[in-house]
């Protein structure tokens, strides 16, 4: 067995404080940059008169580009020493991409926005995973990855609140604005990591032997050949086929009711049923009184009826639920504030206990989620569903790279696994909006919902049944 002696690199048992802090600002700024406009593009696309199929449409090409692009670039963060380069490059892509959607929202210029955001994406996640592990080293990956996730979910928060507020004082064209900032900000962080601080050969999954010799790369053949890897791979690919389009549907439908006037409860926001079943009565033929009340039209009312009726109020809350821009930034902050303690707890869990169990959770959050998202269709049900969506995403973050980690240690290619593993996972997730798409303009958005939570049982079964081949990366230090 081999064994690490005073030839390793010091900060493999004392990582730079300085650089991690670096690391950890990172991840807070990508956070509002690395998946592009995230919810806010079919919000913004709605606007425009996209159909949610169309929508759909051109987020799966952008997922697909990202999905065939995740292992090659995943092999170049292994290969390559300029992983701070590869991140703030792509954070700059992103940018541009955004941008050119909001000058030109037609279908060609959004669809090759979509595809540089999966470009880019695919290449910030093993390149943050290469230097995370490369300032560490695998004892103290569990408990980074933690921080990691938590600073992520941080900088979510901070710019859906942004999002939120700057979008429904002045409009969606604020969203972009806060995104380049944030992109801005990534930049700035990554070249405060010191490049001598990362060992890129540890970054790569490879351990310093006795003497200080280096292990040799396995071949590139060790991503198909473990069978822990493709049945993580296949759960997850489940998993995300499921969770891919959730979030996204819950801001479209909030933006289809408020374009068609209809509210969370079926009704019209213009228009008010007759007692009679002749019809509905627009608001403003009904009129009102002089102390604010409603006047019923001649003929309707009854007994239990009044001929005026007070003006329901809406409050603050009600305005702002349904507000397509305030909805998505209320369901990312929701979910995202559930996220960064669960990340916290889940590092502390996986190095105690394993990742076994940390992945069972996070599966069986999606098919509840799924259930409550359709089966109660209310602007309030974000609230629970949206907290689920924080376990799920807060134990992945952290269980799905230390696996990966576990899985192909001394192979040299742990950011190429990762890459393949986000690969597989992404025919899922780019899948997800175009399948549900179609769902949603034949059956309703409850029938979508219900279906997405099918596919995460299906990859809840598969983890469960396959815990014999799987346990041995899974088990705690």
């Amino acid at each position: 067995m081999s064994t690490v002696t005073a030839t390793a690199p010091a900060q493999a048992a004392e990582p730079p404080s300085r650089s991690l802090k670096a690391l950890g600002a990172v991840n807070f700024f990508l956070a509002d940059v690395r998946d592009g406009l995230g919810p806010f593009l079919g919000i913004f696309l709605v606007g425009q008169g996209w159909s949610t199929a169309t929508i759909g449409l051109v987020m799966t090409i952008g997922g697909i580009a990202g999905m065939l692009a995740t292992t090659p670039l995943g092999a170049l963060a292994d290969a390559s020493k300029a992983k701070r380069f590869m991140v703030g490059f792509c954070a700059a892509l992103v940018i541009v991409a955004s941008l050119a959607i909001l000058f030109l929202p037609n279908f060609a210029f959004v669809t090759a926005s979509q595809i540089a955001t999966g470009i880019a994406g695919a290449a910030i996640g093993p390149a943050i995973a290469g230097l995370t592990l490369g300032l560490v080293g695998q004892d103290g990956l569990a408990h980074q990855l933690g921080r990691n996730e938590a600073w992520n979910h941080g900088g979510n928060v901070f710019a859906a609140a942004g999002a939120g507020f700057f979008g429904y004082e002045f409009g969606l064209p604020a969203v972009f604005i806060l995104m380049t900032v944030m992109a801005a900000g990534s930049i700035a962080a990554i070249l405060m990591i010191n490049p001598k601080d990362v060992d890129h050969d540890v970054a790569r999954g490879l351990e310093h032997k006795t003497g200080g010799d280096r292990e040799a790369p396995s071949g590139f053949s060790v991503l198909w050949k473990s069978t822990p890897l493709l049945i993580l791979a296949a759960t997850l690919m489940l998993f995300h086929f499921g969770n891919g389009a959730m979030l996204p549907l819950l801001g479209q439908q909030v933006a289809t009711r408020a374009e068609s006037g209809t509210t969370s409860n079926g009704g019209t926001t213009t228009a008010s049923p007759g007692a009679s079943g002749q019809g509905t009565i627009p608001s403003q033929q009904a009129g009102s009184d002089t102390n604010g009340a409603t006047a019923i039209a001649p003929g309707q009312s009854t007994a239990g009826r009044p001929a005026a009726e007070p003006v329901r109020q809406h409050s603050t809350l009600d305005r702002l639920l349904t507000d397509p821009v305030s909805y998505t930034a209320a369901t990312v902050i929701i979910a995202q504030l559930t996220m960064i303690p669960i990340a916290l707890l889940a590092a502390g869990f996986a190095r105690r206990r394993g990742y076994f169990l940390l992945l069972v959770l996070a599966l069986v959050a999606l098919p509840v989620r799924g259930l409550i998202a359709g089966l109660w269709p209310s602007h309030f049900a974000l609230i629970p569903v949206q907290m689920l969506d924080g376990v799920g995403a807060g134990l992945l973050g952290v269980a799905v790279p230390g696996l990966v980690a576990r899985m192909l240690r001394g192979t040299g290619h742990v950011n190429a696994g990762l890459g393949a593993v986000m690969t597989v996972q992404g025919v899922g997730a780019s899948l997800s909006p175009a399948i549900a798409g179609v769902i949603v303009s034949r059956y309703g958005f409850s029938v979508a919902y219900l279906v997405l939570a099918g596919f995460a049982i299906c990859g809840l079964v598969l983890w469960i049944v396959s815990s014999p081949k799987v346990a041995k990366a899974c088990r705690g230090e």
